[in-house]
């Protein structure tokens, strides 16, 4: 089966996704592996893709967004990497591949995923649910499940599809939605991608949830997941291979959460380290740390999320200002500064 892997991500990922691609490379060398880049490299930084461990970059304004420049403005850094996941999976379906997977950035394989293209043989659409086990401890549960509640059954950090038939209607109507509707926006329904596959298995036939506790394996499901490795290195959990795990929160908080739900699972602990290790030396110190060049206007000055929301709220000013990021004269930013207090 021929395979395209792709993640999406910025250069202050860029580190974390060096790590992912190098994995995937390991363990598949003759997937595709392309990066989805939202950002612009920072001054400074030479970005040399065929010195990087995936085969192509696709920029986000190569996709065809619609007036691109507005479209991105009316999104923070999270929501635009998001976003863009659906069209790329949507115009991956065309590009002659025969599955289509996405991965965060902050992954990393530990074995082989042939059970995923085997799947694929008789499914269209895999998703792995954030839990699988139900937890018992009244901290889980509000940490965890009342979390998925809000944010998504399913965690989007990972999708698999075949490129075709229920694959690629799913791959469509994905990407209609985070077009129009992939924002941080809990209270009315929305977290960017997630919430919108909660209505998957009931939209699509030939829906697989992965059960296995060996796939996506993150914080908020240590909590009924043992870790062990053994004495020839493999890692498994609950008796499952590790297939990928997620190091979503790289740092204070990510380490609070693990600490929280690992507890004396001391194998936790060593991917952790490994981890960090391999990321420590895939950083590049000429990028800044959270670097984002869509996070601020021409002359430097970071764009509010209240500049942003009021943005993608009022159609008026999206035709007024159909270059929002610009300064000066006739700008939005001007607009701001004039009628906005």
């Amino acid at each position: 089966m021929k395979v395209l892997c792709y993640s999406s991500f910025t250069f202050s990922y860029l580190n974390r996704a060096r790590v992912l691609f190098q994995t995937l490379r390991r363990f598949h060398p003759d997937w595709e592996l392309v990066a989805l880049v939202t950002d612009q490299a920072p001054a400074g930084f030479v970005f040399d893709p065929d010195a990087e461990p995936f085969d192509r970059v696709v920029w986000a304004q190569e996709l065809g967004v619609p007036e691109f420049q507005s479209w991105l403005f009316k999104h923070d850094v999270v929501e635009a990497c998001t976003a863009v996941k659906g069209p790329f999976l949507h115009q991956a379906c065309a590009s002659g591949a025969e599955a289509v997977i996405y991965l965060d950035p902050d992954t990393a394989l530990f074995a082989p995923l042939d059970p995923l293209l085997a799947w694929l043989e008789d499914h269209d659409i895999l998703l792995t649910p954030h839990l699988v086990d139900a937890n018992d401890a009244a901290a889980a549960i509000l940490d965890n499940d009342l979390s998925a509640s809000r944010t998504g059954i399913f965690n989007l950090g990972f999708v698999a599809i075949r490129a075709g038939g229920e694959g690629a209607r799913f791959a469509k109507w994905w990407n209609e939605r985070l077009l129009d509707y992939c924002f941080d926006d809990i209270p009315n329904g929305l977290f960017v991608d997630q919430r919108w596959c909660d209505h998957v298995p009931a939209l699509f036939d030939r829906v697989k949830v992965v059960r296995d506790p060996g796939y996506n394996v993150a914080s908020w499901n240590l909590s009924r997941r043992t870790v062990t490795i053994g004495k020839d290195g493999a890692i498994r959990v609950n008796g499952a291979p590790l297939r990928f795990w997620h190091f979503t929160k790289l740092g204070p908080l990510g380490d609070a959460m693990t600490r929280k739900y690992a507890g004396a699972n001391f194998p936790v602990y060593e991917v952790w380290s490994w981890y960090k290790r391999q990321v420590a030396a895939a950083t590049d110190a000429a990028i800044p740390e959270r670097w984002w060049a869509f996070g601020a206007y021409a002359d430097g000055a970071p764009i509010e999320a209240a500049h942003r929301r009021l943005y993608r709220t009022r159609s008026d000013l999206q035709a007024a200002f159909p270059e929002p990021f610009a300064s000066g004269g006739g700008s939005y930013q001007q607009w701001l500064d004039q009628n906005v207090a």
